[in-house]
């Protein structure tokens, strides 16, 4: 059997992300499928190691630099992510020892060729090693912005946002949301089994199992190796899918035959369970951008059985004629900036810019009014995003009040008693990380007059 070194493994993810600028998820996933021969224990390491440097990036660099003469930004990019993953090692990882991560660091660069430096990444190491536990960090009372980017890991602009957008103690508890290890949402596919049963199902897999926290058909697992090497997995007896995009169909109230509409639904969550909802009859219109999106959409309504579902390819910035009001529901739950999604996907946080925001909030706007059009007079529009960005959220609410042939829908009848709210009266909900039990999310209704 081919021998793998964990450690150059998680240098190679690391290295792919940041020359490539691919997304952190994918990377991961597709090294841990291709190495599935390779005991549980050394993939979760894998992929603690690689997500947790990921994670506690803008933390090691600034640790880096006090002990390096040459800074993080002025390395090469393979000693960078080297002494990244090396120095997440000893700062998080009691289990493995210090003098081992130094090795096997100065074993990786002498192999990739890199001798004239395996002293300095030594000598760094080291360093750090010795005194990890006189690390200077920056003090809140010398400015909070500085000191939380440092201690969360977060740019230092994302926390001026959430001080400005929230209260500090609000600001500060979804701050630490995003380094909290979740456990994995699912919805159980009450189409062919009810939840106690999955949960039988899921128990002789020895997977751990809890209830989840709001969503009728929630329940949140641990303690498996391979998602896909699960058998009730394989048969589609759920779907991985967060609470907070479970509540947006129990809030959409979808009536049998109803004909719905989702114009971003990769990867599929919000389409599988409207299909499911619907109990078998009406249709379910899944579209999305490009193919390998729609593919992926494919991929799961097949594993799940829904028959009711139709997939397209197509451009929810181009208006299409022959469906013109023919939706009684249509879920536009819009591409947006991620900053409700940051705990679970680590390195958005390094990709989204302040002007990306901008573009992005323009862009909702033009879909927006391009995917009303597809709603039966009557019928209902449910808007939602991943971020707890307000321009994002409540500047789309607004737009839609005030541009578009919509009124609201009072929803506090469709959210469990813990998240009622004043805005629910109001027609909608924001969904917070850190302090609700799901990811940040905003869910709008309203029905076309």
């Amino acid at each position: 059997m081919t021998q793998v070194n964990p450690r150059e493994l998680v240098v190679e993810i690391l290295l792919k992300i940041e020359k490539e600028a691919v997304f952190a998820n994918e990377v991961i996933g597709n090294v841990l499928k291709m190495y599935q021969f390779i005991p549980k224990q050394t993939r979760a390491f894998i992929n603690k190691v690689a997500e947790g440097t990921i994670e506690h990036q803008i933390q090691l660099d600034y640790i880096i630099n006090q002990f390096s003469k040459t800074k993080i930004n002025k390395c090469k990019p393979f000693i960078r992510v080297l002494l990244r993953m090396s120095v997440y090692q000893i700062l998080f990882l009691d289990r493995v020892p210090d003098r081992s991560v130094c090795d096997e660091a100065v074993k990786i660069a002498r192999k990739k060729g890199f001798h004239n430096l395996t002293g300095f990444v030594n000598g760094v190491l080291r360093n750090i090693s010795r005194n990890k536990d006189n690390i200077s960090y920056p003090k809140e009372e010398d400015g909070k912005v500085k000191a939380w980017s440092v201690r969360y890991s977060m740019p230092e602009w994302i926390v001026e946002k959430f001080l400005a957008d929230y209260s500090e103690e609000a600001a500060r508890q979804i701050l630490e949301a995003s380094m909290e290890e979740r456990d994995t949402c699912i919805r159980v596919n009450t189409s062919k089994l009810s939840k106690e049963e999955c949960i039988k199902k899921l128990e002789k897999e020895d997977v751990t199992v809890k209830q989840g926290f709001y969503a009728k058909d929630a329940l949140r697992i641990e303690d498996y190796d391979y998602l896909s090497g699960l058998t009730s997995f394989q048969e589609g007896d759920f779907n991985v899918q967060d609470e907070s995009s479970q509540l947006l169909c129990e809030i959409a109230d979808i009536k049998k035959d109803y004909v719905v509409m989702d114009v971003c639904s990769a990867p599929g969550g919000k389409t599988l369970h409207a299909a499911n909802e619907l109990k078998g009859t009406g249709l379910v219109i899944a579209r999305d951008l490009t193919e390998k999106k729609t593919e992926l959409i494919l991929e799961n309504v097949e594993r799940m059985g829904y028959q009711n579902v139709k997939v397209e390819v197509f451009d929810a910035l181009h208006f299409d004629e022959s469906m013109r009001e023919k939706a009684d529901l249509l879920i536009a739950d819009l591409p947006c900036s991620g900053l409700g999604i940051l705990g679970r996907k680590k390195d958005i946080k390094y990709s989204i810019t302040k002007e990306q925001l901008l573009e992005l909030q323009k862009m909702q706007k033009e879909m927006l009014k391009v995917v009303s059009g597809y709603v039966k007079k009557g019928g209902y529009l449910i808007f939602s995003t991943c971020t707890i960005n307000p321009e994002e959220n409540i500047g789309n609410y607004r737009y839609i009040i005030e541009n578009l042939p919509f009124r609201i829908v009072d929803i506090t009848g469709k959210l469990p008693d813990s998240l009622k709210c004043e805005t629910a009266k109001e027609g909608y909900i924001q969904l917070l990380q850190g302090i609700h039990h799901c990811d940040g999310f905003f869910i709008s209704k309203f029905q076309k007059i």
